[in-house]
């Protein structure tokens, strides 16, 4: 699960429990550096950038990134 403290960089967007990425958060992975030890499980890689859209979604917890610049 993503981390929630709304000053961390992948905190969701209040409205839609999207988390917002920027290029110098890549390479993206799920769960971020910051999301809390216990809430953990492996890590995965998500290509957000090769996405036409630019989001994508953790496998495992259901995250929801956005790629914002």
């Amino acid at each position: 699960m993503p981390n929630t403290n709304p000053a961390a960089p992948s905190a969701p967007h209040p409205e839609s429990g999207i988390i917002r990425v920027t290029h110098a958060d890549l390479p993206l992975c799920c769960p971020r550096p910051a999301d809390t030890l216990w809430n953990m499980h492996p890590r995965v890689f998500l290509p957000i950038e090769d996405e036409p859209n630019r989001e994508a979604v953790c496998p495992y917890c259901g995250a929801h990134y956005r790629l914002e610049d």
